[in-house]
Protein backbone atom coordinates (compact mmCIF):
# COMPACT_ATOMS: atom_id res chain seq x y z
CA UNK A 1 0.00 0.00 0.00
CA UNK A 2 1.33 3.78 -0.79
CA UNK A 3 2.26 5.78 2.32
CA UNK A 4 2.01 9.67 2.63
CA UNK A 5 5.19 12.01 3.42
CA UNK A 6 5.27 15.32 4.51
CA UNK A 7 8.56 17.14 4.05
CA UNK A 8 8.85 19.60 6.43
CA UNK A 9 5.46 20.10 7.15
CA UNK A 10 4.99 23.82 8.30
CA UNK A 11 1.08 24.12 9.31
CA UNK A 12 -0.27 21.22 12.17
CA UNK A 13 -3.79 21.68 10.96
CA UNK A 14 -2.88 20.02 7.50
CA UNK A 15 -0.70 17.52 9.20
CA UNK A 16 -3.37 16.67 11.81
CA UNK A 17 -6.22 16.30 8.43
CA UNK A 18 -3.59 13.97 6.62
CA UNK A 19 -3.21 11.81 9.86
CA UNK A 20 -6.82 11.50 9.98
CA UNK A 21 -6.99 11.02 5.97
CA UNK A 22 -4.10 8.20 6.85
CA UNK A 23 -5.92 6.36 9.59
CA UNK A 24 -9.32 6.21 8.10
CA UNK A 25 -7.83 4.56 4.69
CA UNK A 26 -4.80 2.58 6.93
CA UNK A 27 -2.07 4.25 4.98
CA UNK A 28 0.78 5.17 6.85
CA UNK A 29 2.06 8.59 6.95
CA UNK A 30 6.10 9.52 7.20
CA UNK A 31 7.17 12.94 9.23
CA UNK A 32 10.48 14.61 8.16
CA UNK A 33 11.92 17.09 10.62
CA UNK A 34 11.69 19.38 11.18
CA UNK A 35 8.70 20.27 11.13
CA UNK A 36 7.47 24.09 11.55
CA UNK A 37 5.52 23.54 14.82
CA UNK A 38 5.93 21.14 17.50
CA UNK A 39 4.84 17.62 16.36
CA UNK A 40 2.70 16.87 19.55
CA UNK A 41 -0.82 15.63 20.53
CA UNK A 42 -1.53 19.33 21.11
CA UNK A 43 -0.22 21.20 17.97
CA UNK A 44 -2.47 18.12 15.67
CA UNK A 45 -5.29 17.18 17.87
CA UNK A 46 -7.63 20.20 16.35
CA UNK A 47 -7.52 18.76 12.75
CA UNK A 48 -6.53 15.02 13.59
CA UNK A 49 -9.55 14.72 16.49
CA UNK A 50 -9.71 10.98 18.10
CA UNK A 51 -8.42 9.91 14.99
CA UNK A 52 -4.70 9.88 15.75
CA UNK A 53 -4.65 7.34 18.17
CA UNK A 54 -5.70 5.61 14.94
CA UNK A 55 -2.74 6.84 12.76
CA UNK A 56 0.81 5.30 11.87
CA UNK A 57 3.10 7.67 12.14
CA UNK A 58 6.97 7.45 11.56
CA UNK A 59 9.01 10.38 12.25
CA UNK A 60 12.51 10.83 10.48
CA UNK A 61 14.99 13.38 11.82
CA UNK A 62 15.51 14.57 9.07
CA UNK A 63 15.69 13.76 5.13
CA UNK A 64 19.11 11.91 4.81
CA UNK A 65 17.82 9.49 7.47
CA UNK A 66 14.44 9.05 5.50
CA UNK A 67 16.39 8.71 2.09
CA UNK A 68 18.95 6.14 3.85
CA UNK A 69 15.99 4.12 5.27
CA UNK A 70 13.81 4.50 2.07
CA UNK A 71 16.92 3.27 -0.28
CA UNK A 72 17.40 0.15 2.14
CA UNK A 73 13.43 -0.66 1.95
CA UNK A 74 13.77 -0.06 -2.33
CA UNK A 75 10.87 2.53 -2.30
CA UNK A 76 9.86 4.53 -4.94
CA UNK A 77 9.61 8.37 -4.47
CA UNK A 78 7.04 10.06 -5.90
CA UNK A 79 6.50 13.55 -5.56
CA UNK A 80 3.55 15.86 -5.73
CA UNK A 81 4.73 19.18 -7.08
CA UNK A 82 3.22 21.95 -8.74
CA UNK A 83 6.08 21.76 -11.23
CA UNK A 84 5.30 18.13 -12.63
CA UNK A 85 4.85 17.51 -16.19
CA UNK A 86 2.94 14.00 -15.61
CA UNK A 87 -1.26 14.37 -14.45
CA UNK A 88 -1.71 12.35 -11.50
CA UNK A 89 -4.18 10.52 -13.51
CA UNK A 90 -1.58 9.31 -16.42
CA UNK A 91 0.97 7.97 -13.42
CA UNK A 92 1.08 4.27 -12.74
CA UNK A 93 1.15 3.88 -8.79
CA UNK A 94 3.11 1.19 -7.48
CA UNK A 95 1.99 -0.67 -4.03
CA UNK A 96 5.21 0.43 -2.38
CA UNK A 97 5.68 3.70 -3.16
CA UNK A 98 6.18 6.82 -1.38
CA UNK A 99 3.87 10.03 -2.10
CA UNK A 100 5.95 12.87 -0.44
CA UNK A 101 4.33 16.15 -0.29
CA UNK A 102 6.44 19.43 0.06
CA UNK A 103 6.28 21.90 2.85
CA UNK A 104 2.80 24.40 2.20
CA UNK A 105 5.58 27.84 2.19
CA UNK A 106 8.24 26.36 0.03
CA UNK A 107 7.79 22.83 -1.04
CA UNK A 108 11.23 20.47 -1.13
CA UNK A 109 14.93 22.03 -1.82
CA UNK A 110 15.94 21.11 -5.57
CA UNK A 111 18.22 18.49 -3.50
CA UNK A 112 15.27 16.72 -2.36
CA UNK A 113 13.08 17.27 -6.11
CA UNK A 114 16.30 15.54 -8.21
CA UNK A 115 15.91 12.13 -5.90
CA UNK A 116 12.63 11.95 -6.66
CA UNK A 117 11.40 8.58 -9.06
CA UNK A 118 8.66 10.68 -10.51
CA UNK A 119 7.46 14.21 -10.39
CA UNK A 120 3.64 14.27 -10.44
CA UNK A 121 1.13 16.66 -10.47
CA UNK A 122 -2.82 17.57 -10.16
CA UNK A 123 -4.53 18.94 -13.04
CA UNK A 124 -6.17 22.59 -12.13
CA UNK A 125 -7.42 25.40 -13.92
CA UNK A 126 -4.57 27.40 -15.50
CA UNK A 127 -3.65 30.44 -13.37
CA UNK A 128 -4.21 28.81 -10.21
CA UNK A 129 -1.28 28.11 -7.99
CA UNK A 130 -1.74 25.26 -5.81
CA UNK A 131 -3.91 22.91 -4.00
CA UNK A 132 -4.17 22.70 0.04
CA UNK A 133 -1.68 19.54 1.15
CA UNK A 134 -4.26 17.78 2.33
CA UNK A 135 -6.26 18.23 -0.02
CA UNK A 136 -3.90 17.36 -2.62
CA UNK A 137 -3.03 14.07 -0.77
CA UNK A 138 -6.33 12.99 -0.38
CA UNK A 139 -6.76 13.55 -4.30
CA UNK A 140 -3.88 11.91 -4.50
CA UNK A 141 -3.90 8.97 -2.62
CA UNK A 142 -7.40 7.90 -3.43
CA UNK A 143 -6.06 7.66 -6.94
CA UNK A 144 -3.24 5.53 -6.10
CA UNK A 145 -5.72 3.21 -3.93
CA UNK A 146 -7.77 2.95 -6.74
CA UNK A 147 -5.22 2.22 -8.98
CA UNK A 148 -3.89 -0.40 -6.78
CA UNK A 149 -6.96 -2.20 -5.68
CA UNK A 150 -5.51 -1.27 -1.50
CA UNK A 151 -8.73 0.77 -0.75
CA UNK A 152 -9.79 -1.19 2.82
CA UNK A 153 -13.06 -3.06 2.20
CA UNK A 154 -16.47 -1.00 3.07
CA UNK A 155 -17.09 -1.12 6.62
CA UNK A 156 -20.75 -2.58 7.61
CA UNK A 157 -23.98 0.33 8.24
CA UNK A 158 -23.57 1.03 11.89
CA UNK A 159 -26.57 -0.36 13.80
CA UNK A 160 -27.53 2.36 15.84
CA UNK A 161 -28.01 5.15 12.36
CA UNK A 162 -28.44 2.50 9.72
CA UNK A 163 -25.83 4.72 7.52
Amino acid sequence: MPDLVLFQPDIPQNTGTILRLGACLGVTVHVIEPAGFPLSDHALRRAGMDYLERAAMVRHVDFPVFEAWRREQDRRLVLLTTSGATSHLSHAFEESDLLMFGRESSGVPQDVHALADARVTVPMVAGMRSLNVAVTAAIVLGEALRQTGAFPPLSPASPSTGQ
